[in-house]
């Protein structure tokens, strides 16, 4: 004859099921129409991202501008982008040493274009950042209007080798040549300075820039060009 199971019988749970002894805890229910949930008490959220360290870089670079055919025109230069695609853009680069913004301009322009150059009057600064592999860059480029002094187009004298070709370009056609929005509205604050217009803009990019700030210049100039006997040094001619 069986003997009832107690209250107390280990063989029996509290809530009807079978359990292996004293003390084992019952399985977790299902949610209605799932499977079981199975939570790893080791499991634990994983840690922030430390934050990008900041970088800040300057540059400067343009338009040196000469006359063909009785319009103004700009020598830009062609480089590759990541995905290997040929992108038109202005020469530019980064400042050396003591270098003011003016001076490496009028260096970086006659390293990457051939074209010598004096600075006649600032174009605007372009404000942005973006974020690389291992930075956030803080980036800021000066931008001048130049006249042509000498020499001729070529991009054998660009130390880094990225410039595959360089071209004079009429100022009314870089719109449609330029790569950069950015770089556009550069050309478009030239067109106006060499007409005798004062242009001011502010903008925002979105994509990578997160911010794009392009402040004008000051005076208008006279449009003059060309590889043409220097103008009389002014404040702002460093070549």
């Amino acid at each position: 004859m069986s003997t009832p199971a107690r209250a107390d019988d280990p063989r029996r749970d509290p809530v009807g099921g079978s359990g292996s002894g004293p003390g084992h805890s019952p399985p977790v229910p299902a949610p209605p129409g799932g499977h079981a949930l199975r939570i790893d008490p080791r499991s634990r959220p994983a840690p922030a991202p430390a934050p990008l360290p900041v970088v800040d870089e300057v540059s400067a670079g343009g338009l040196v501008i000469t006359v063909l055919g009785g319009e103004p025109c700009a020598a830009v230069i062609a480089r590759r982008n990541r995905g290997g695609r040929l992108e038109w853009c202005l020469p530019k680069g980064h400042l050396e040493g003591e270098e003011t913004p003016e001076e490496a301009a009028v260096r970086e322009i006659a390293e990457e274009t051939g074209i010598r150059g004096a600075v006649q009057e600032p174009l605007g600064v372009i404000d942005y950042w973006f974020t690389g592999d291992d930075r956030r860059v803080h980036k800021v480029v000066h931008h001048f209007l130049l006249r042509a002094t000498g020499g001729y187009l070529t991009v054998e004298g660009d130390p880094d080798g990225e410039a595959e070709d360089v071209a004079w370009v009429p100022v009314v056609d870089l719109p449609d040549r330029l790569a950069y929005p950015n770089e556009r509205r550069i050309a478009a604050v030239a067109h106006s300075v060499l007409e005798g217009r004062r242009t001011r803009f502010h903008g925002v990019v979105e994509s990578r820039v997160t911010r794009t700030i392009v402040r004008s210049p000051g005076r208008p100039h006279d449009g003059r060009g060309g590889p043409a006997p220097p103008a009389p040094r002014s404040s702002t001619d460093h070549s």
